[in-house]
């Protein structure tokens, strides 16, 4: 793993609390945030990070109605 993995911003997503609602991927403007094919136990299909390239901006966290389900990390 290189340094600059170490230090990159990125968003986590508690999957059981997702509901699917899309609006984070709708404001991610690099883009790396997709929609899982796979339910969670509420039977929505949850969101998730897809790799590199987050900047740390924190659209999806406001963008997200359910409280809890996303967090933006920027360590």
């Amino acid at each position: 793993m290189s340094d600059e993995n170490l230090t990159a911003p990125y968003m986590e997503v508690d999957a059981e609390l997702c509901k699917g609602c899309l609006m984070c991927i709708g404001v991610c403007p690099k883009k790396v945030i997709e929609q899982s094919k796979k339910l969670n136990s509420a039977s929505y299909h949850p969101v998730y990070y897809a790799g590199q390239g987050c900047l740390g901006c924190g659209m999806c966290f406001y963008a997200c109605p359910e409280p809890g389900a996303i967090r933006v990390v920027k360590p």
